[in-house]
């Protein structure tokens, strides 16, 4: 008898001594996927109506404030560890020996249509035909936006191996991607010397009218032996990102968006606006943060030129140094 309950005192000290378990992949309802917030408020057809009323008058009146374009440096696209930011999610990273981009978008609208939908507004800072050799490319979420298939066509041609959420495998197949790998949450996978970690976003997915949610949305982590990298995605706030940054942090650069927040009824659950871009920064224990996803499509309802200086100020009453929050023009390239 002593020694079972000697037995069992050492089990349950051992039970008190292990952390909380790590958490699992994306919940799901049935076959779609839901945020770990479960449910999310999106505006009633009072909000929605008369938002896509503004944006269909804007199509024919569109407004100023897009992001500045500077000529890229050739020179500088070589530099280890670099970001150019190519333009709205759009971001060409080098760092510990490969180079990859995000949410690869190149073409003029973002939209199914080649003759309606939101039209872009600055050129990509890099010419697809410009770019130096890709080593793999990650996709945050299946909107027109942030996935574009005649970019990423282009890109398979090239030969890149696409790293994405669980979902996207016949999407892309069907557009001749060879190379691809889907990720749940917490997944991760070796891509030559860095590690790439699929992580979670609050958002939602959809190319249509229906079939919503059924491709994951995310964001990336790519650690490498000296440097690590984090792009958000597009996302709401929640309580994911401190888990992220007790997980994977601290992290050297932050890609975090900044811009389609308004009207707020129906964009604050899956848009941050700029002050919670700086939170998710802080959060996720970044040294630096770049700002993303603003001046290139005039998607919501914010002044177009709005964003960057929201993001800034956030960041200053923050405490955070000017070499801490970037704000780039389209085409400029930053060492980090």
């Amino acid at each position: 008898m002593r020694a079972l309950r000697h037995a069992a005192l050492v089990f349950v000290a051992a039970a008190l001594s292990v952390p909380p378990s790590a958490p699992a992949g994306a919940p799901r309802a049935g076959d779609r996927f839901v945020n770990t917030v479960g449910p999310l408020a999106r505006g009633g057809p009072d909000v929605v109506l008369p938002f896509f009323a503004r944006k269909v008058w804007g199509t024919f009146f569109p407004r100023g404030g897009a992001a500045p374009l500077v000529p890229f440096d050739p020179e500088a696209l070589r530099h280890n560890p670099s970001v150019t930011w190519i333009g709205h999610a759009t971001m060409l990273v080098r760092m510990d020996a490969v180079t990859f981009l995000t949410d690869p978008m190149f073409s003029d609208r973002a939209s199914p249509l080649s003759f309606a939908g939101p039209e872009r507004l600055v050129p990509p800072g890099v010419p697809l035909d410009a770019l130096p050799r890709i080593d793999f490319v990650v996709l945050s979420h299946d909107h027109y936006d942030h996935t574009d298939l005649p970019s990423i066509r282009a890109l398979a041609a090239r030969g890149a191996r696409f790293i994405v959420p669980l979902g996207f495998g016949p999407l892309l197949r069907e557009a001749g991607v060879v190379q691809v790998q889907e990720l749940d949450w917490w997944d991760a996978v070796e891509a030559g010397p860095v590690r790439v970690h699929c992580v979670p976003a609050q958002h939602f997915s959809g190319r249509g009218v229906s079939g919503g949610n059924r491709r994951l949305w995310a964001g990336w982590v790519v650690a490498g032996p000296t440097r690590r990298f984090y792009h958000a995605g597009d996302t709401g706030y929640s309580p994911d990102f401190v888990e992220i940054g007790r997980r994977l942090g601290p992290i050297d650069l932050a890609a975090v968006p900044i811009g389609a927040y308004e009207p707020g009824a129906m964009m604050h659950a899956v848009h941050v606006n700029p002050e919670e871009a700086v939170q998710v920064a802080l959060d996720v224990r970044a040294t630096r943060a770049v700002g993303m996803h603003f001046g290139t499509f005039d998607l919501t309802d914010e002044p177009l030129d709005e964003p960057p200086t929201r993001f800034l100020a956030a960041a200053a009453r923050h405490g955070l140094a000017a070499n801490a929050a970037w704000i780039l023009d389209v085409g400029e390239t930053q060492q980090w």
